[in-house]
């Protein structure tokens, strides 16, 4: 009887302990299933491939959405030789690093800082399943990697053009960059930062056009036709500007433009004269602005 008792009590903790490794195998089954599903995309978006040199990098992680071609940003940064990526959860921003790099990229923001540049990426950046997909375009920059499209193939394809894959550091004009960032936070403080990008693009407009001085000092404090920007008029334009205007600047003198033809803008709901909707073509409206050509 009692060897009877030894026996079943081994057979029962034989099967608890089958039980409990079928669970832990299928919690790691589960486990290893999640680790390897694809990330789940925005909606609306289609696959795309990226090509680096001629060979395809990246298989089956890249997408378009809205006309912006989005990468995982670690795996890309991980093409290149040398590369770190570190996380700051409270700041929700990645760095990345090479001996040539160094790059903040942060969740939810529409630009990224490359040695000192910054870049728009006119796309957000997005927080898929705990990992960043960035625009390639300004990644692109930040590489020293040539972009180009290819509309046969439906394509992003990088080119890799010089020794040190990264851009210079950034060498903005310090009075174009003082003056620039003011002006856009005299008459753009409060608009949506696509309105305050757009106003910068409205003067570098008129900088280059003949009609006007070639410089973003001369173009602000112009009085040919009458005082242009009425900040001027005000004294505003000496205020210190806000950090998201000298963003905006910047952004304006890395060369992002909303429209090479816009030269006017104007807010209808407060304009004392209505010359410029009368003569000039209108272009688009952004909060509170309406531009013109």
């Amino acid at each position: 009887m009692k060897n009877f008792q030894i026996f079943e009590r081994t057979q029962l903790l034989r099967r608890v302990l089958t039980a409990v490794l079928a669970c832990v195998m299928l919690i790691g089954g589960m486990a290893l299933g999640a680790s390897a599903e694809t990330v789940v995309r925005p909606s609306g978006s289609v696959s795309t491939r990226v090509y680096l040199d001629g060979s395809e990098v990246l298989e089956g992680e890249c997408f378009i959405v809205d006309s912006v071609t989005y990468v995982p940003l670690r795996k890309f940064c991980n093409l290149f030789a040398d590369c770190s990526f570190t996380w700051n959860g409270t700041t929700k921003t990645a760095t990345v690093k090479t001996e040539h790099l160094n790059m903040s990229v942060q969740n939810d923001a529409v630009y990224i800082i490359a040695n000192g540049h910054y870049f728009y990426t006119v796309g957000k950046v997005l927080n898929l399943q705990g990992h960043l997909y960035v625009p390639i375009r300004p990644l692109a920059r930040a590489f020293a990697e040539e972009l180009s499209w290819n509309a046969k193939a439906r394509c992003v394809e990088l080119t890799t053009v010089g020794t040190v894959r990264a851009v210079k550091a950034a060498a903005y004009d310090a009075n174009d960059l003082y003056w620039l960032s003011r002006i856009i936070s005299a008459e753009a403080k409060g608009e949506p930062f696509l309105g305050q990008i757009a106003v910068g693009n409205v003067v570098l407009n008129r900088v280059k056009s003949a009609s006007y001085p070639n410089t973003v000092y001369g173009v602000i404090f112009d009085r040919k036709y009458g005082t242009q920007f009425s900040p001027v008029s005000y004294g505003t334009i000496y205020k210190a500007p806000t950090a998201g205007a000298i963003i905006a600047a910047k952004i304006c003198l890395e060369g992002y433009s909303l429209s090479d033809s816009a030269l006017f803008f104007v807010n209808p709901r407060i304009a004392t004269n209505n010359w410029i909707q009368r003569t000039r073509p209108f272009a688009f409206r952004i909060g509170n602005h309406d531009f013109y050509n």
